[in-house]
């Protein structure tokens, strides 16, 4: 298959909007710059020609934007597929995205916002190539980071937004102000 090679810039670039999104919608591989959006567009022309699903695997090491390039990967989806309702499920699957990063990513010593876990995100689309829906699967969480920390890293997002509401009478049970993380 098509093999992208892509980098990590640590910060936002203006070639992943809305525009170049749709400069690479309905172009074929090859004619224009190596992109996320044309292996997207690869894929998408792949599935409505040849109604057969698709796949693209997003991989890398910690830190190499594979949560960011999924991102744009979605972001693609949602701007050509559309939705078939008007419940705009797109933005839901995109709007799943900050809840699925406090649950599952952490600091560590080279990424402020790094994924502990893979991904494996399912877009539904309807016969007219529409997306109606989506399904995320999360496999090998670090289960080690839940009773482990190394040194100069953070535990997941989701545990400090927890402590930040320990105050709360529905939290007061957890005895979340007891962990040595916080000192």
């Amino acid at each position: 298959g098509i093999v992208l090679v892509a980098i990590n810039p640590y910060g936002q670039l203006p070639i992943y909007e809305q525009d170049v999104i749709y400069a690479y919608s309905g172009q074929n591989m090859g004619d224009m710059d190596p992109h996320i959006f044309a292996v997207a567009e690869e894929a998408y022309k792949q599935m409505a020609r040849d109604e057969k699903n698709q796949s693209i695997i997003v991989s890398g090491e910690s830190g190499a934007g594979k949560t960011v390039s999924a991102k744009y990967t979605m972001r693609f989806f949602a701007a050509v597929g559309g939705s078939a309702s008007e419940t705009n499920i797109e933005a839901k699957v995109l709007a799943s995205s900050p809840i699925m990063e406090a649950i599952g990513n952490a600091k560590t010593t080279r990424n402020d916002n790094s994924s502990r876990f893979g991904k494996y995100i399912q877009i539904g689309f309807d016969k007219r190539y529409h997306i109606i829906g989506a399904n995320m699967r999360t496999y090998l969480l670090e289960k080690s980071r839940v009773v482990f920390q190394a040194e100069d890293e953070r535990n997941y997002h989701i545990f400090y937004q927890l402590c930040a509401s320990a105050s709360l009478p529905e939290f007061k049970d957890l005895g979340l102000s007891k962990y040595f993380y916080l000192a």
